[in-house]
């Protein structure tokens, strides 16, 4: 945690999380817990030692070498999820750590297509996140967003299948699903490969984002505005390498949901103080700040923000400004994004009155 003074200040802060995927808040405790709970068989830990147990997994994580060999342990986590009851126990997982964390709206991904794919109704993976989120909203006052998410390692027309799924059940206009994402490998598959499934999307009203410019270049920014007409992007930090991208991402008020530590785990940086925090504060560019894949990145929300403090050593308006723009990005109505402006209004307040 921070080694600064603002560690309380920032624990306080209330906070917006915009990206992070369920799935990667499966914790190797939860995995082993999962995994005899419902007789699922984890690799051999005499092919893979990390295996072993789940201390031997945690310390596996910490030396991922790249975005593939995290996915890799990434996709055997899954194998885990069974039931509505193991999607609900994962859900509540995050949202504890996300309360105790200072969260008070929470924007969620998940990724049917893994599940489906290999039996596992669609009705039960958004059954079971949905309780999570209720659950959160009932015991946290929390405010919840589901964004289904499609992973670009598979073929379009399987995306495609999962998004007609949820289409016909009316998860979209019934608010049980709030909008559409796309993770997974960045490099490799075709910049646009979702044109179709946006292109409805948008003429639907339904919210978009997009992962895009982690591992790839600018291009991949300028595709997902352009031909997906993304609302957000997701990561975004190779924006730095084009000026003129980044001046009309700041002017149009574009939000980058950044992920601070994910982004020097999986090599993109080789610290946080590289991360380009300070450059897209000084540009204008509107960010959140944001855990990804905490259980595999050692650290959920709070853990992002402090390794921001302790690289950038951020001022008390410079943390009201992130606080501010992450809550003017989310996928809320104005009354709750007035409710939380408050909120950080009152908490710098009162910690400037008490230092």
């Amino acid at each position: 945690m921070c080694g600064g003074p603002l560690h309380e200040f920032l624990k306080g802060l209330p906070k917006c999380e915009h990206h992070v995927h369920l799935e990667g808040c499966l914790t190797p405790k939860l995995v082993f817990e999962l995994a005899a709970r419902n007789s699922v068989k984890l690799p051999d830990p005499e092919q893979r030692p990390e295996y072993a147990s789940p201390e031997a997994l945690t310390e596996r994580y910490q030396r991922f070498t790249s975005l593939d060999d995290f996915l890799s342990f990434y996709f055997v986590g899954m194998s885990v999820l069974r039931e509505k009851s193991d999607y609900e126990d994962l859900a509540w997982e995050y949202f504890q750590h996300a309360h105790a964390d200072g969260v008070h709206h929470a924007e969620v991904f998940f990724d049917p297509q893994e599940h489906v794919n290999r039996g596992v109704p669609y009705d039960t993976v958004v059954s079971g996140f949905t309780a999570g989120c209720r659950r959160a909203e009932r015991e946290f006052g929390m405010t919840t967003r589901l964004i289904l998410c499609f992973v670009k390692h598979l073929p379009v027309d399987n995306a495609q299948r999962v998004f007609n799924m949820a289409l016909e059940r009316g998860d979209f206009k019934s608010g049980v699903v709030h909008g559409i994402g796309c993770s997974s490998s960045e490099i490799g598959p075709p910049k646009d490969m979702f044109r179709e499934i946006y292109a409805t999307a948008h003429s639907m009203g339904i919210r978009r984002t997009a992962h895009a410019g982690e591992e790839g270049d600018p291009s991949y920014i300028s595709t997902a505005l352009d031909i997906y007409k993304s609302e957000r992007i997701d990561h975004g930090v190779r924006l730095i390498d084009d000026p003129r991208l980044m001046a009309r991402v700041a002017m149009d008020e574009i939000l980058l949901t950044v992920c601070p530590v994910s982004n020097v785990k999986l090599c993109c940086f080789e610290s946080i103080d590289q991360v380009p925090i300070r450059k897209f504060l000084d540009a204008g560019v509107k960010f959140s700040i944001n855990s990804d894949d905490p259980a595999y990145f050692g650290g959920f929300i709070l853990h992002n923000y402090c390794a921001v403090q302790d690289a950038f050593h951020l001022s008390i308006d410079e943390w009201r400004t992130i606080a501010g723009n992450s809550i003017r990005g989310s996928w809320i109505d104005d009354a709750r994004k007035s409710e939380l402006l408050q909120l950080v209004d009152d908490h710098v307040k009162k910690y400037q009155t008490t230092v």
